[in-house]
C-alpha cells in the first residue's frame, strides 16, 4: 500500500476521476449560475448582461427571498430546538423496551422510508379545513373554536409545514442517537452506577455529554435537509397563501421556471449558496468541539 500511495502517477490517477467530477458537478454548474445571474435571459432566446442588478434587487426589494430564507430559519430552529431533544429522549426510551424495541424502532422509522409524496398528500388530507381528521378531532373533544384552515391561514400555514417536515425527518434523528447510544460502553453505565449516581445524573453528566459527536452529525444533517427543502413545500403548498411559507428551493423553481426569470432565479440560488457557506462556517465553529474517545 505503501508503494502505491508513494507513486505519484497512482496518486494522480486516483485524484483526477474525482477532481473531474468535482469540477463538472459542483463548480461549473456554480459559475454559469453566477454568469447566468448576471444577465435578464428567461430561459430562451437573446439576453443582455445586467452586472449585479439582479443580486442587488433581491437583496434591497425582494421581501419573498427574505421571507423564504426566514422560513428556513425558522424550520432550522425547530428541528433543533423541538425534534432533536425529542428524538434523543425516544432513543434513550427505546434502549429500555426490552422485546419491544425492535417493533417500535421499526415504528418510530417509518416516516422516514414513506415517499415525500405520499406524507404531503397524507398530511394535506389531515389539515384540510371540512374534511381533515385534525379539525375533526378537535370538534370531537370539544374543542371546534380551535378548528382552522391550516394551510390557508398566512399565520398557521408555516407552522402546519413544519410540523409536516419535522414528522417526516424524525426517524433519521432518532435512529442517529439510537446508534450513539449503542455505541456507549456498558461498564460506563455500571461505574457511573457503583458512584452513586442517579438516572437523571447518569444521562445528563455521562450519556449525553458522550453523544455530543452524534450530535454533531445529526444536527449538521438537519441543518443541510432544512435549508434544501423543496418537495414537501411544492406539494402541500407551493410557497402560498401569500407566500407565506415559501423556501429557496422551491421560490428558485418558481422564479426561473414558473415565472421565466431564469437569470433572476439563478442569482436567487448564487445568493442561496452563499447563505449556506456562511451557515457551515458558523456551524463548524461552535460545534466543532468534540469529547475523546471512549
Amino acid at each position: 500500500m505503501h508503494q502505491v500511495l508513494s507513486n505519484k502517477r497512482t496518486i494522480f490517477l486516483l485524484v483526477v476521476p474525482g477532481f473531474l467530477f468535482f469540477l463538472f458537478m459542483v463548480c461549473i454548474p456554480i459559475a454559469m449560475s453566477v454568469y447566468y445571474g448576471m444577465t435578464d435571459w428567461r430561459g430562451i432566446g437573446a439576453y443582455q448582461m445586467v452586472g449585479f442588478d439582479n443580486f442587488i434587487n433581491i437583496l434591497t426589494h425582494d421581501k419573498v427571498f427574505w421571507r423564504s430564507l426566514w422560513n428556513a430559519v425558522l424550520l432550522v430552529i425547530a428541528t433543533v430546538a423541538l425534534q432533536h431533544p425529542i428524538a434523543i429522549l425516544f432513543a434513550i426510551l427505546l434502549t429500555h423496551m426490552g422485546k419491544w424495541e425492535k417493533l417500535f424502532r421499526v415504528l418510530f422509522f417509518i416516516p422516514a422510508v414513506i415517499s415525500i409524496v405520499v406524507t404531503s398528500k397524507l398530511w394535506s388530507a389531515i389539515y384540510h379545513p371540512n374534511f381533515g381528521l385534525l379539525n375533526k378531532v378537535l370538534e370531537s373533544i370539544g374543542l371546534a373554536s380551535w378548528k382552522q384552515e391550516w394551510l390557508g391561514n398566512p399565520d398557521i400555514a408555516i407552522w402546519s409545514l413544519i410540523i409536516t417536515i419535522m414528522w417526516q425527518g424524525f426517524g433519521y434523528a432518532l435512529l442517529l442517537y439510537y446508534a450513539g447510544l449503542q455505541g456507549i460502553p456498558e461498564d460506563l453505565y455500571e461505574a457511573a452506577k457503583l458512584d452513586g449516581a442517579n438516572h437523571v445524573q447518569l444521562y445528563m453528566k455521562i450519556i449525553i455529554p458522550l453523544l455530543a459527536p452524534m450530535m454533531r452529525v445529526a444536527i449538521i444533517l438537519a441543518v443541510i435537509t432544512c435549508l434544501k427543502q423543496m418537495e414537501t413545500v411544492f406539494l402541500m403548498t407551493n410557497g402560498g397563501p401569500g407566500e407565506s411559507t415559501q423556501f429557496l428551493g422551491n421560490y428558485v423553481y418558481k422564479a426561473a421556471f414558473s415565472s421565466s426569470l431564469y437569470g433572476y432565479g439563478n442569482a436567487i440560488s448564487v445568493l442561496f449558496v452563499i447563505f449556506c457557506l456562511i451557515l457551515t462556517v458558523i456551524m463548524n465553529k461552535f460545534l466543532k468541539k468534540d469529547v475523546g474517545e471512549f
